[in-house]
């Protein structure tokens, strides 16, 4: 069964740090580009970073260049979002997905809970 399960949020103080995990099963990461997103509540989805399949380039948003470093580890299937000097801002639901062959995103985790707050 093809799945992608965050972890790794938490209630977390202003100023401080996260890393999320993307572990992914019923598939091989490496062909694919994978994507982290986040919703705010009362927000639209919006798109944080993603890696490419191929040579590991990386995309930030504006809001979050700087502060996050998406990783990728082929051999553990897995991929990272390290997020330093977090904001309030910051606060929402955080989900990883894979972006299939039609370059869309057709496979989407559960998500996770990133609580910035003092």
């Amino acid at each position: 069964q093809l799945q992608l399960v965050e972890s790794g949020g938490d209630l977390v103080q202003p100023g401080g740090s996260l890393r999320l995990s993307c572990a992914i099963s019923g598939f091989l990461l490496d062909p694919y580009a994978i994507g982290w997103f986040r919703q705010a509540p009362g927000k639209e989805r919006e798109g944080v970073s993603c890696i490419s399949s191929s040579d590991g380039t990386t995309y930030y948003a504006d809001s979050v260049k700087g502060r996050f470093t998406i990783s990728r580890d082929n051999a553990k299937n897995t991929v990272y979002l390290q997020m330093n000097s977090l904001k309030p801002e910051d606060t929402a639901v955080y989900y990883c997905a894979r972006r299939g062959g039609s370059l869309e995103y057709d496979y989407w985790g559960q998500g996770t809970q990133v609580t910035v707050s003092s």
